[in-house]
């Protein structure tokens, strides 16, 4: 009996096994005296509550850069599923999509600069890094028909799933 049915699919296995490069690396120039401090603090707060046996900041919240990945909703139909990713300010050259054995990877490189001159006050400030997100596919994925677009800083793949999982499905009544 396949067991494997029975639990929900986890599209994210390979990515939190893949954590240190699924994270967003931003580049920036040399770490003012405040983001030194504010690390060492971190680094503090970690060693205090690993000494009473707690969780890391880090497993709690993630690595900082972490959060900054881009968010992405994956939506189930019968016939396929849909996965959407919201890349703001990055540029359709610069997203990457590839498939890796049965998971869909998704890579790409945010650069943005805004710059603000007025009277003897100028701020130039840069903001630039990469990202990952790997997807584990389910075993219905039709990987040799995938679809994917791109408008308005959304991608949205489109994974087409065998009509062997359609068949397999049934609706068990509820008896009162």
């Amino acid at each position: 009996m396949n067991l494997q049915k029975f639990s929900p699919w986890n599209w994210f296995k390979s990515e939190s096994a893949d954590a240190p490069t699924g994270a967003v690396e931003p580049r920036r120039g040399e770490p003012t005296p405040l983001t030194s401090m504010h690390q060492e603090l971190d680094r503090w707060m970690d060693g205090m509550l690993r000494q009473f046996g707690m969780p890391s900041l880090e497993s709690r919240f993630g690595d900082m850069p972490a959060l900054l990945r881009p968010s992405l909703d994956i939506a189930e139909h019968d016939d396929r599923y849909e996965i959407s990713v919201e890349v703001p300010g990055v540029e359709e050259k610069d997203v990457k999509l590839s498939l890796d054995d049965h998971r869909l990877v998704i890579e790409g490189e945010k650069r943005q600069e805004s710059t603000t001159k007025e009277e003897r006050y100028q701020r130039v400030e840069r903001s630039y890094g990469s990202f990952r997100r790997v997807l584990d596919l389910p075993g219905d994925a039709r990987v040799e028909e995938i679809k994917a677009s791109f408008a308005k800083g959304v991608l949205r793949v489109t994974v087409p799933r065998s009509p062997e999982a359609k068949a397999a499905r049934r609706e068990i009544p509820i008896q009162g």
